[in-house]
């Protein structure tokens, strides 16, 4: 485990975000479907990315990284031969698009997990995976899912309450098969703007979904056009860029993430403007200035991503804020709503839990910290964050934890500090 030591301190710059996660994982599952050699443009290459590029590739599509550039040459997709082994390390997006992907075929697709994946929603997936024909299950003691297809066309009902991946997952696949499908989605849906996502790259492709309220009708048959796909910069890195810049009293302007494309974590935007800093937007992206002057609250159900970094930003102000709703965020790769907790109050900071959220009493500046335990990506990334505005500095580890979604971050966070941290 690595650690890295965080000074108090000030940024500034001017950066490029990074490319967006999200959308690299649905460019590699298109160019798998789509059967043709197929190009990725400035994709983001980090261990959940990795992780689908390995699944595609046991699918019989290859991926060949270079660069800014990931080719995709498709191989032996028939659906013969024997059973399929897929790691899909900590990635939930991996275990569940492939899931449905790898119900495509006729032989048992095997999806592996490491860490806390093996803990994280997946049934309602797969109860919609067996309506339309499919075997599915979990396997070694629930650490694998086991899927085996082909499923056919048909109509779904599928809970949206634990994840917006699953609807996903299915809006993706569904359009390769021969007859209409339709999807309805039940309960409350959490992280709609990621099926937002999902739509946008499905139409870029000329992919047809009509779409009433909770009701997705999807034609059979059809096929992926297009060739290639410009993955855009990614909002859910860029977001902890702005709030250092808005925790220190800094200013940072990042690039590459207009609004183009559907992205849930440009609402940090909206979030630190209630917080008193100053946010302008451009059609590239945003500068904000700070320093954060205020409380807030926030439903972040939409955007359960940001809620460690809500966490930290509340505990930089005085007052009292109020983080609600993403009941999904306990089902992370940690529980984020208990680890935020146990975090904002490492900086000295009260907080309670109440009702579906947290009470978070901000009394800056934070005191500096010694977190060598933290595991979760975006928990790390917020504490460095914190560590920017707090009064002695912090020691923060796994450090290599952000390789998961970010793997820049310590060299862009020491490019807007004058060399700090490190």
């Amino acid at each position: 485990m690595s650690v890295v030591r965080v000074f108090p301190a000030r940024v500034h710059g001017d950066v490029t975000a990074p490319p967006s996660k999200s959308y690299t994982h649905r460019a590699l599952v298109i160019g798998h479907l789509s059967r043709r050699p197929y190009e990725i443009l400035d994709p983001l290459d980090s261990e959940d990315t990795r992780a689908t590029a390995r699944g595609i590739g046991a699918l019989g599509t290859p991926v060949r990284r270079q660069g800014n550039l990931w080719s995709i040459r498709p191989g032996s997709t028939a659906s013969a031969g024997g059973p399929v082994r897929i790691d899909c390390g900590e990635s939930g997006t991996t275990l569940r698009f492939l899931a449905a992907t790898g119900a495509l075929e006729d032989r048992d697709v095997l999806l592996c997990s490491r860490g806390r994946l093996s803990e994280r929603p997946i049934e309602g997936l797969l109860s919609g995976l067996r309506a339309l024909g499919a075997r599915c299950g979990r396997r070694d003691l629930g650490r694998s899912v086991w899927v085996r297809g082909p499923i056919r066309s048909g109509e779904v009902r599928l809970d949206a309450s634990t994840s917006s991946q699953f609807a996903s997952a299915l809006l993706l696949t569904l359009p390769t098969l021969e007859g209409e499908s339709v999807l309805r989605l039940t309960g409350p849906i959490v992280s709609a703007p990621y099926i937002d996502a999902t739509l946008a790259v499905l139409a870029h492709h000329r992919i047809r979904v009509q779409r009433d309220g909770r009701t997705f009708r999807i034609p059979g048959a059809q096929r992926y056009i297009g060739r290639r796909f410009h993955v855009p910069g990614d909002a859910s890195s860029a977001a902890y860029l702005w709030a250092a810049a808005a925790s220190s009293g800094g200013e940072v302007r990042v690039r590459g993430v207009g609004d183009r494309w559907p992205q849930a974590d440009r609402a940090i935007l909206r979030l630190l403007e209630q917080t008193g800093a100053g946010v302008i937007r451009s059609r590239d992206g945003a500068v904000v200035r700070g320093p954060a002057l205020r409380p807030f609250r926030v439903d972040l159900t939409e955007s359960p991503d940001l809620y460690s970094l809500a966490g930290v930003l509340a505990m930089a102000v005085p007052g009292r804020s109020w983080i609600h709703g993403a009941p999904h965020a306990a089902l992370k790769e940690s529980d984020r709503k208990r680890a935020t907790a146990t975090l904002v109050h490492s900086f000295g900071a009260r907080v309670q839990a109440r009702g579906d959220g947290l009470v978070i009493d901000g009394a800056p500046p934070p005191s500096g910290v010694r977190l060598t335990n933290l595991s979760d990506h975006r928990l790390v990334m917020s504490a460095a964050v914190g560590a920017l505005g707090a009064s002695a500095p912090s020691t923060i580890g796994d450090a290599g934890a952000v390789r998961k979604s970010f793997p820049e971050f310590w060299q862009v966070l020491r490019s807007i500090t004058g060399g700090r941290p490190g």
